[in-house]
């Protein structure tokens, strides 16, 4: 017989489990930020202001940061509808 030994609790059963660590600098959560906008954006999803910090809070972030906060991470970053970015 096979056994899994278990040193803590099981991500799938942890309601407090995160794919990110409990505390992020403000420069790290802008990449997180970026990282599942793309993600959403990949999978022809929503991927607006209210749409990532659900799923930030859904992910397990701590001290989610607010819509208008995710909107100017995604404007400084040119990824708002109808933006393009010019390299020349």
């Amino acid at each position: 017989m096979y056994s899994v030994p278990i040193n803590g609790p099981d991500p799938i059963f942890d309601d407090t489990f995160s794919v990110y660590p409990s505390t992020l600098t403000r420069k790290e959560l802008e990449s997180v930020v970026v990282l599942e906008r793309l993600d959403l954006y990949n999978q022809l999803l929503p991927c607006g202001a209210s749409a990532l910090k659900q799923r930030l809070q859904n992910l397990g972030v701590k001290n989610t940061p607010s819509e208008s906060a995710i909107g100017r991470i995604l404007k400084k970053q040119e990824l708002m509808n109808g933006y393009t970015k010019n390299h020349q």
